[in-house]
């Protein structure tokens, strides 16, 4: 048993961090070999590797979701002449506001959750639930570099699409249980908006599909090597635009908020929503943009692969950087545009709305389905040589 665990654990090293096999081989093979049968040993150290795995990706994704809220506030705060938290530290010092987040976590935790009298009880609490389970189950196929990733599987690209579509279905319960006009109306206005930028969006990421030839996010990141040049965003430039834009309106955010018209319906669908129920829709949404961000890099902008690729002395010179550093600088590039976008732009009307989904978008994504397709046929360098 000992010999089959230590060949699993040889198999893991190539992804796992050295904290992994820390874990590994001094917690969880002594509590194997001591509490379970000898004949579910091998399946027992499987699961509780995989679900380590879940924890090292789900912790710090709500950890950046929180801060994320504090960094919208800070860099709004700059763009519009304030000063933004900087009241809440840590560990008696101010840092900055860096308590922040934590702050408002305890508080909405110790909040009540009212539900509304004639509101379906069962369908009011799953809601949150419906909308922020699909932002988190999506990063099981997220690459972080070219061995980190909980499940390499080679319809990846398919199953985060299909996962991103299943939030819809959350903010449609929450205004219907809700049992109010506005909540409803909310959820109605979500629902349409989602749908048609959800085709664009499937749009942009089959020309992806073409270009890199695969479904596997990692084979679609390998398939950008070379230098940035190589990289999607020059070749597929319309629909990586368009797919952004659609990000921005799957994820309610502004200009494109008009689910949640403070003017017009007041908060929309989750008007009903209070303390932690109503907590885990902005965690969910703020989810959502860190998964949009975290997919234009892999998809449009080499993910891990260094932007000084091909550069014959900056290469070498920066090989020591991990890649999961340049992702995560490429992420939070994007993770910043959403806020510098919700600064500037005004929110849009509704039939604006639907327009350019319906009659701008899907449109221009077909056309450029078709000269992406010319492209790969007749083997353009230096993407598809």
């Amino acid at each position: 048993m000992v010999h089959l665990v230590q060949l699993r654990l040889g198999s893991d090293e190539i992804m796992l961090e050295t904290l992994y096999h820390l874990i590994s081989q001094y917690i969880l093979l002594p509590f194997i070999l001591f509490v379970i049968p000898v004949d579910y040993q091998i399946e027992a150290m499987i699961f509780l590797q995989t679900i380590i795995k879940i924890f090292a990706i789900i912790i710090p994704v709500l950890i950046t979701v929180a801060y994320f809220t504090y960094a919208e506030r800070k860099v709004i705060g700059f763009i519009q002449g304030r000063i933004g938290p900087n009241r809440v530290g840590l560990f008696g010092f101010r840092l900055w506001g860096l308590g922040q987040p934590i702050a408002d976590a305890v508080k909405l935790m110790v909040k009540e959750i009212v539900i509304p009298l004639n509101a379906n009880r069962t369908l009011f609490i799953i809601a949150p639930i419906l909308s922020l389970a699909p932002a988190l189950a999506a990063w099981a196929v997220i690459p972080f570099d070219d061995t980190k990733v909980l499940a390499n599987i080679n319809a990846g690209l398919l199953y985060v699409l299909a996962l991103t579509s299943l939030a819809v279905y959350g903010v449609i319960i929450a205004g219907w249980a809700s049992n109010s006009k506005y909540a409803f109306l909310g959820a109605m206005r979500s629902a349409a908006q989602i749908v048609a930028y959800e085709i664009a969006m499937g749009f942009a990421l089959v020309g992806v599909l073409i270009a890199a030839g695969s479904l596997n996010l990692g084979e679609i990141v390998n398939a950008q090597a070379g230098s940035v040049i190589h990289w999607f965003w020059l070749p597929l430039l319309p629909l990586f635009v368009i797919y952004f834009i659609s990000g921005l309106a799957e994820t309610n955010r502004a200009p494109f908020d008009v689910a949640e018209g403070e003017s017009e319906i007041v908060a929309g669908f989750h008007v009903e929503y209070s303390g932690m129920a109503f907590s885990v829709f902005f965690m969910a949404e703020y989810a959502n943009m860190i998964l949009i961000s975290v997919l234009s890099a892999l998809l449009f902008f080499g993910g891990w692969l260094s932007p000084f690729q091909g550069i014959i002395y900056l290469e070498y010179f920066f090989s020591w950087v991990p890649g999961m550093f340049w992702l995560l600088a490429k992420t939070s590039i994007f993770m910043f545009l959403f806020l510098w976008f919700r600064a500037t732009f005004p929110r849009y009307r509704y039939d604006q709305i639907m327009r350019l989904g319906w009659k701008v978008f899907i449109p221009i994504t077909i056309v450029w389905l078709v000269v992406v397709s010319v492209l790969v046929v007749t083997n353009i360098p230096p993407w598809f040589s």
